[in-house]
């Protein structure tokens, strides 16, 4: 069975809140199965959500990195602060590399989103800033093909497999 391309699991309303620079955690598991989360200091996304691609800073994130290098497997959460609307992504064969100044643009629209997320919930910029504060050199860029998507929004429907049909008006 073919895995569904990455259009047909997500609205385009889903793809452009993801899009626009939300909350972001990352996770993966050793071979063993344990499992390793951390906090996203950035994300990017190409158009329709063919690749995405998660930042983190590899200080806090070494356990996971090891994780991804080795299994492949990455879930990704994308939630918007101010609804807790919440999509989870998960694939395998996800890769990593370092972050390249190329990536600089990404990483400051990605806190400049956040900026006004975080003080959609009442926080200043201070404080997004100190949560996100990286040096390039210590960020890594991991990127995957979306393979699953669920809807994790806090409710009935969290844990419901998404997938997306187009319609003649889409």
């Amino acid at each position: 069975m073919n895995d569904p391309t990455p259009a047909s699991l997500l609205s385009p309303e889903l793809i452009a809140m993801m899009d626009k620079g939300v909350s972001v955690n990352v996770s993966s598991c050793s071979l063993d199965l344990r499992p390793s989360i951390v906090r996203a200091v950035g994300s990017a996304l190409t158009a329709g959500c063919q690749t995405v691609t998660v930042y983190v800073a590899r200080p806090q994130s070494r356990q996971l990195i090891q994780d991804v290098a080795s299994t492949g497997r990455i879930a990704v959460v994308f939630s918007e602060p101010a609804t807790h609307r919440t999509v989870q992504l998960k694939a395998s064969g996800a890769r990593i590399r370092c972050a390249e100044p190329s990536d600089e643009a990404v990483l400051a629209r990605y806190l400049a989103s956040m900026e006004q997320e975080i003080g959609r919930v009442g926080y200043g910029p201070a404080f997004t800033q100190a949560m996100l504060a990286n040096r390039l050199e210590d960020v890594v860029a991991i990127s995957f093909e979306p393979q699953q998507a669920f809807d994790q929004t806090p409710g009935p429907r969290a844990g419901a497999p998404l997938r997306f049909t187009r319609t003649d008006a889409t």
